[in-house]
C-alpha cells in the first residue's frame, strides 16, 4: 500500500539525500578519476606556447627545387636558356634540412655542412675546378672522386647562383659589396662608378682592407696620389671589359676582384707610363664576392624563415709571405 508524504520535508526517510555507499577501494579510485579528468581539462584549457604548438603540428619542408624556383622567380627574363647556375650536386626534390651558402663549396664548407646536419649548398663560384663544372676530364681524379662521392654519401645538394644573383634587383653581389664599403649612396650602378671626397691611395686601400676583412691585397699606384673616382668591378669581369672601362669612365683607381697579369696591369702600367694618374686595386675574387653569399643567406632567411641559414665564408685559397 503506498503511503502519500510531504517530498518538501528532508527528515522523511524516502526525500531524506542518499549517499552513495562504495567501498574504501572504490572510493579512492572515484576520486583518482575525478582528478584526472579535472587535469586533462585545465590542459586542454591553457594556452599554448608557439613552440609547444609545433610538435603538435607537421611542418611543410621545403625541397631545394622549391627554394631555387623561390628565387630564380625574382629574376627578371628567368628563366635563363643558357646558365651556369645548375644542380652540381644531388636533385631537386631532396627534402632541405638546411642550408649553407659560400663562395666556394670547397671541402671544408662540406664537412662544415655535414657537421651542422644540413644538406643543401648555395655557392657563387664552380664545384668542380671550371667555369661550366664539366667533369669528364676529372673522372679519373682522385680529389673529384673523393669530393663527388661525400656529397653522394651524405645526400648534398650543391645549386650554384652565379647569374641569377648578378641579375637579381640588386645585384645581390655588388650591393652587399658596395653597403660594406660604406658607399652605398656613391654608388652609380648604370657605369659602376663612385665618387668620393678625395683620400690618398693609401687610405682607400686601408680602408678597403678593413670594411671587407682582407689581411693583404696588391695595388699599383703611387701611395700619396688623391683618389675620388673609383671604378669598382668586383670579381672577374675580365681584361677586355676592364680595359675598355677605363678607356672610357677615366677614373683615379680600378677597384676588382682578379685580374689577367698580362692584360689589365699591363695597361695600368703604360697609362701611368704616359702620364695618366689611374691606379689599380686587386682585392682578390673571393674578397670581392663573398658579400653576395651573405646576402643570399639574408635572402633565404627572410624567405625561409624555418630552415636554418648559415654562410660560411670560403676564406682565401692562398697564402702570402
Amino acid at each position: 500500500m503506498h503511503i502519500s508524504h510531504d517530498c518538501s520535508d528532508l527528515n522523511h526517510p524516502a526525500c531524506r539525500p542518499q549517499r552513495l555507499c562504495l567501498p574504501e577501494t572504490g572510493r579512492r579510485g572515484f576520486i583518482k578519476t575525478v582528478a584526472r579528468v579535472a587535469g586533462v581539462a585545465m590542459v586542454l584549457n591553457m594556452p599554448i606556447p608557439g613552440s609547444a604548438f609545433g610538435a603538435f603540428t607537421n611542418i611543410k619542408k621545403s625541397t631545394v627545387g622549391e627554394i631555387m624556383d623561390a628565387f630564380i622567380g625574382e629574376v627578371s627574363a628567368a628563366p635563363l636558356a643558357n646558365t651556369v647556375d645548375t644542380l652540381k650536386a644531388g636533385n631537386r626534390d631532396v627534402e632541405v634540412t638546411g642550408i649553407v651558402t659560400s663562395m666556394f663549396a670547397t671541402l671544408e664548407v662540406i664537412n662544415k655542412t655535414i657537421a651542422m646536419k644540413a644538406n643543401f649548398i648555395i655557392a657563387h663560384e664552380p664545384t668542380y675546378y671550371n667555369h661550366l663544372d664539366e667533369t669528364n676530364w676529372l673522372e679519373n681524379d682522385d680529389v673529384f672522386r673523393y669530393k663527388s662521392e661525400l656529397l653522394k654519401q651524405h645526400n648534398i645538394a650543391i645549386w650554384r647562383n652565379h647569374d641569377y644573383i648578378h641579375r637579381h634587383q640588386p645585384d645581390g653581389v655588388i650591393s652587399d659589396v658596395v653597403e660594406r664599403l660604406g658607399w652605398t649612396s656613391n654608388y652609380n650602378s648604370a657605369n659602376s662608378i663612385i665618387q668620393l671626397s678625395p683620400l690618398s691611395l693609401k687610405n682607400l686601400i686601408e680602408h678597403a682592407k678593413s670594411k671587407l676583412g682582407i689581411g693583404t691585397l696588391r695595388y699599383i699606384g703611387d701611395l700619396s696620389q688623391n683618389c675620388s673616382k673609383i671604378l669598382l668591378m668586383p670579381g672577374a669581369a675580365g681584361g677586355r671589359r676592364q680595359i675598355l672601362s677605363m678607356s672610357k669612365e677615366k677614373p683615379d683607381v680600378l677597384i676588382c676582384g682578379e685580374i689577367a697579369e698580362w692584360e689589365t696591369a699591363e695597361y695600368v702600367r703604360d697609362a701611368r707610363t704616359k702620364g695618366e694618374k689611374l691606379a689599380l686595386i686587386l682585392l682578390g675574387h673571393i674578397a670581392s664576392e663573398e658579400p653576395g653569399s651573405a646576402y643570399m643567406a639574408k635572402w633565404l632567411k627572410n624567405k625561409f624563415p624555418d630552415i636554418k641559414v648559415t654562410h660560411v665564408p670560403a676564406g682565401n685559397s692562398l697564402s702570402f709571405l
